[in-house]
């Protein structure tokens, strides 16, 4: 069993609502471009497909998508949006779940392999995912940068959104790289805020480098967001490439 924590009804029926700024046109199509390009003609398998917030529109842009969803509430709410036939969803974790046939491309975006919370489950991700790839094929994952550089000595929180609605922070276990997101969510106009929190083990790009050296895969390119732009030093996340060898 994947130490991953499971998301609940609750958390899925609410999901799309509280995400409709990263689920907007204008943020999405830079990411649907991306992995348009690196699919080609061939079939994608989404990691963590979550609600479908990017594998139903890839779809819907011609590519055809899989998915692997831990949430059964979660691929409950895809399954609103678009039919099995059209985008199939197998309902698993993404370090061992194996569906048939061989993709071009395999990603998993929007932080989701820090779910995994051992180092071991996220060595397996990477050879899940080669598992899949054809020849040629690529894994695309797009993570967060740890912000530890803004972490003064005795500090252990750092906030990543504070806005009229949420209220977000991130506190770490420098040892075990267990990070904990905090959410403060304000719910109607009451003033009242709704309490959750989510466990993520954090890794740095080397990390994910040599992993990807584990499953048989080789770094192909790296970049700072979907636009393409250049990876640097004070860049908040990565999108990275891996290439199965030919």
């Amino acid at each position: 069993m994947t130490s991953s924590e499971l998301w609940t009804r609750a958390t899925a029926d609410r999901y799309d609502a509280e995400e409709t700024e990263t689920s907007s046109a204008v943020v999405l199509e830079p990411t649907l471009a991306f992995l348009a390009e690196l699919a080609g003609d061939g079939r994608a398998l989404e990691f963590a497909i979550g609600t479908g917030r990017v594998g139903v529109p890839l779809r819907e842009r011609g590519v055809p998508v899989v998915g692997i969803e831990l949430s059964e509430h979660m691929a409950a709410v895809l399954r609103r949006k678009i039919d099995e036939d059209t985008l199939p969803v197998v309902i698993g974790d993404m370090a061992t779940t194996v569906v048939p046939g061989e993709f071009t491309l395999v990603y998993l975006v929007y932080n989701t392999i820090t779910n995994l919370l051992t180092q071991d489950e996220q060595v397996e991700c990477f050879r899940n995912a080669a598992r899949h790839l054809a020849p040629g094929g690529r894994f695309v994952i797009e993570l967060g940068v740890p912000p530890l550089r803004f972490l003064p000595p005795g500090q252990v929180a750092v906030p990543f959104d504070v806005s009229e609605q949420h209220l977000g922070v991130d506190t770490f276990d420098l040892v075990e790289q267990i990070l904990v997101s905090h959410h403060f969510t304000r719910d109607g106009d009451d003033g009242r805020y709704r309490r959750d929190n989510s466990r993520h083990r954090y890794a740095w790009p080397a990390e994910l480098d040599l992993m990807a050296r584990i499953a048989g895969l080789d770094r192909e390119r790296r970049v700072a967001d979907w636009d393409g732009a250049p990876f640097t030093q004070d860049s908040a996340k990565h999108i990275s490439v891996w290439r199965k060898p030919t």
